[in-house]
């Protein structure tokens, strides 16, 4: 079969080329406690000239992240490595879907450069999805750390990963670089996967996690779901139940929000006091650190968490 590109008369690529002949998907109106304000501040905009200045590329962005404002008027921008175009068609996401150009070798060192530039005490690097490529992307990761730990010796960095499907040894080469927090989402429940996350395996990244902790005890592991893509309650504690026997450390849990009406629509919105619920129950079960509001995301307040999970470790250990 030979796939001709029109780039003539059609020289703009849809970010959603998948999703085009989709049905639209309507979402019921957001509720006050999901609006958040228009970034227009003095720091979300040197931190936004940081990124274009180092060709960077940051999931806060890409995805439209509802905290862009509030994070980048810290400066605190979560970098987005191995280019902007992922190779999967999650349901939820609003990366750009497509084939990927080749890795720049340059990125771990500009990466590096940028986080030194922006003074962070704790950076969270993330990527797309690389299936095409031989390692998943693994060896870029590490690249990245060590190049950030050279440039920026007292910088902590979190690390939030595809999940390395049918990459044998790729895992190891991440956790050998050391970062200092493993996250790895799960998104949602199980029964919702393969309309929702099709491209991945529930117990897949649940093992994932798991050979972290194997691999190097040290490292602090973590994942998120989103809520009001259809689960249930008890769904949602299974999952809870599920990474504990991973031993994971950090749960976070946010409400899910629709990108596009191609995207997965939004069933229902959680209101604060189910997500206070499932914060007190997750601690119960045993997690270090639990973020759960409509407004969570993995790297929101990554930096101030990352001191509270290392702070409940140590009092464990007393």
């Amino acid at each position: 079969m030979v796939v001709i590109v029109d780039t003539i008369s059609n020289p703009l690529r849809p970010r959603h080329p998948e999703k085009v002949n989709r049905p639209d998907s309507a979402s019921p109106p957001k509720p006050d406690w999901i609006r958040v304000r228009a970034p227009n501040t003095r720091g979300y905009a040197d931190t936004r000239n940081i990124v274009r200045a180092n060709g960077l590329h940051t999931v806060c962005e890409e995805a439209g992240c509802p905290n862009i404002g509030e994070c980048w008027d810290k400066k605190h921008a979560t970098f987005m490595i191995m280019g902007d175009t992922c190779t999967r068609a999650c349901a939820f996401c609003n990366v750009k879907t497509g084939m990927p150009n080749v890795l720049d070798a340059a990125e771990p060192h500009n990466v590096a450069e940028a986080v030194a530039k922006l003074g962070l005490a704790h950076v969270v690097i993330t990527s797309v999805d690389r299936d095409d490529l031989g390692d998943g992307g693994a060896e870029h990761f590490a690249e990245t750390i060590r190049a950030i730990r050279a440039a920026c010796p007292s910088t902590t960095i979190e690390i939030l990963t595809p999940d390395f499907l049918r990459k044998q040894g790729a895992l190891e080469v991440v956790v050998a670089a050391r970062p200092d927090v493993f996250n790895h989402n799960l998104e949602t429940v199980p029964s919702r996967y393969l309309t929702v996350r099709p491209g991945a395996r529930y117990f897949h990244s649940i093992r994932l996690l798991q050979q972290v902790k194997e691999l190097d005890p040290t490292i602090f592991t973590k994942s998120g779901i989103m809520v009001g893509l259809g689960e249930e309650r008890h769904e949602v504690q299974q999952v809870m139940d599920d990474l504990r026997s991973a031993d994971v450390d950090f749960l976070t849990i946010g409400q899910y929000l629709q990108p596009t009406r191609k995207h997965h629509a939004v069933m229902r919105y959680v209101p604060p006091d189910e997500f206070s619920s499932y914060e007190k129950v997750a601690y119960t079960k045993g997690f270090l650190m639990v973020s759960a509001s409509p407004l969570t995301r993995s790297s929101h307040h990554a930096g101030e968490d990352f001191a509270r999970l290392k702070a409940a470790r140590a009092a464990t250990a007393r």
